[in-house]
């Protein structure tokens, strides 16, 4: 079983809403939609922070690091479903709520400690995620 993972997209603006509130939004920069499993750890969530941060997928070779882009993260436990038997996913990779939610605040804290100006979704609710992707720049970051 692979690690915490990410999908990683250039974006021009990108926001996410809740009961139609707007909890988070950005304008270019990176959209990260966030999945964790069983055995992943708070370092684990640290060190793909600081790939995510310092990937050099904006224009000119350059990362959010480099630019002080921002990042919308969204967690997004579907990144661990499984099809490969038929039509209806599997989630059992994704790790369950009460260890995914700690482990996605560890990914932003890490992000945030690194210098990163950081929105976020609600974690357990209904998200309308809404995003114009650049490129279009899409990119999956496992450990």
């Amino acid at each position: 079983m692979t690690d915490v993972r990410a999908l990683v997209q250039t974006v021009s603006r990108a926001s996410v809403t809740v009961d139609d509130e707007v909890v988070g939004k950005i304008e270019d920069g990176l959209l990260v939609l966030l999945g964790v499993t069983h055995d992943d750890t708070p370092a684990k969530a640290a060190e793909l922070a600081r790939k995510t941060y310092e990937l050099r997928i904006l224009d000119g070779e350059t990362s959010a690091a480099d630019t002080g882009a921002p990042l919308l993260v969204i967690s997004q436990f579907t990144l661990y479903g499984d099809a490969r038997k038929g039509r209806r996913p599997g989630w059992s990779a994704a790790a369950p709520a009460e260890v995914a939610e700690p482990l996605v605040t560890a990914y932003v804290e890490a992000l945030r400690g690194r210098g990163a100006t950081v929105a976020t979704g609600r974690f357990r609710a209904h998200m309308l995620v809404e995003s114009v992707n650049v490129g279009p720049r899409t990119l999956m970051l496992e450990l």
